[in-house]
């Protein structure tokens, strides 16, 4: 079973993504409200992927990305925001995520993406 860390500082958003992911066979380790500790659980759990958000207190999901891809390359992220703004998604791209979905989620297309990413 993969394992998923939930970034995002919406309580509501992190319930519906452990929702989507569980019920299609994934094992959600930890949540995280905040960059800073979207790191920390990255390096205490070493999930197999990260949903992240790019929104977050204290700074961003872009500085997450970047810290935790310096910490291991071969982290896999996939972005999850409302903001579908094709400079961010270049950013957190050029940063090292993997993929990125666009709020609302729709299960089909999170759970499509997060295949894709585990699998590449």
């Amino acid at each position: 079973m993969k394992r998923v860390l939930i970034v995002d500082d919406s309580k509501f958003a992190r319930i519906i993504l452990r929702k989507m992911l569980e019920e299609s066979g994934f094992e959600v380790v930890a949540e995280a409200e905040t960059d800073v500790e979207a790191v920390e659980k990255y390096k205490q759990f070493r999930p197999d992927l990260v949903t992240m958000d790019i929104i977050l207190p204290i700074e961003n999901g872009l500085k997450a990305v970047k810290e935790i891809m310096a910490f291991d390359s071969q982290a896999k992220i996939i972005m999850v925001s409302a903001m579908g703004q094709e400079k961010i998604v270049e950013e957190a791209l050029q940063l090292g995520a993997k993929g990125f979905v666009v709020k609302p989620i729709s299960k089909e297309k999170l759970i499509n993406e997060v295949n894709k990413v585990i699998n590449s």
